[in-house]
């Protein structure tokens, strides 16, 4: 009898260890994602609705049908969500994160799904007009803290770093004087500067980046699945729809 209940408690553990974190979101019916809020397109905080959205909440929302659970997005500071990601606490991210050597070390990355690159952002009429990262040397620079904008602004000599959890905060302070630039990516800046007539983007594209979507490097069964999704949206009119709708 002890030798059965041996066996049938090690066949449930060896069972149980197989279990891959589709089967943990199909059984949960919700795959979590992790997103840091402030960053339109791609995701920010519908002021009517009060809901996440945006292209990456919309490839979220694809991962989700084809899996057949609801998406859940979780709003958390951009340097905790490769953590939150490696803890558990979510399935996926999607937030417009760079594709990096030093992430990849910590999270595998789906194929890319959007070239971007980053700009720098000035106050109109202050005669500062920077066209590349050295033209910052001397000055006070913004940056989203954890973003390659933060890394590629820290390479430069001179350069006074303020790091901030969102770059509404960042703006805000641009705005009011306390900076003299700040630099991210280009279609988050647009988007930006668009709404704040007292901003304006100085400098060309600077970088050519490629952004992917991060799960725990032992899930690849669901890095599969986004790959799949992905290919299937470039293929379609869906891709393109999306690209129209939020750029």
């Amino acid at each position: 009898m002890k030798k059965f209940l041996v066996v049938l408690v090690l066949s449930i553990f060896i069972i149980s260890s197989f279990a891959t974190v589709i089967d943990t979101i199909k059984k949960r019916g919700e795959i979590i994602l992790g997103t840091e809020a402030t960053y339109p397109p791609f995701e920010y905080v519908d002021e009517q609705t009060k809901r996440v959205v945006g292209f990456d909440i919309e490839i979220g929302q694809a991962i989700a049908r084809k899996l057949g659970v609801k998406l859940v997005v979780k709003d958390i500071a951009f340097d905790g969500l490769i953590p939150a990601l490696i803890t558990g606490k979510i399935d996926f991210i999607a937030a417009a994160m760079t594709i990096t050597e030093e992430r990849q070390k910590m999270v595998s990355f789906s194929d890319p799904y959007f070239t971007a690159g980053q700009v720098i952002v000035v106050r109109k009429g202050s005669g500062f007009s920077p066209k590349s990262y050295q033209d910052l040397s001397g000055h006070k620079v913004g940056v989203q803290q954890g973003t390659t904008a933060d890394i590629d602004v820290s390479k430069v000599k001179g350069v006074s770093i303020v790091r901030y959890t969102r770059f509404t905060d960042a703006f805000l302070d641009l705005a009011l004087g306390r900076l003299d630039a700040v630099v991210l990516d280009f279609a988050p800046a647009q988007a930006y500067v668009k709404f704040n007539p007292k901003l304006e983007i100085s400098s060309p594209v600077l970088s050519q980046e490629n952004y992917g979507i991060a799960v725990r490097k032992q899930d690849k069964e669901l890095l599969g699945v986004i790959n799949e999704v992905l290919k299937e949206l470039k293929t379609k009119t869906a891709y393109d729809y999306l690209i129209d709708k939020w750029f």
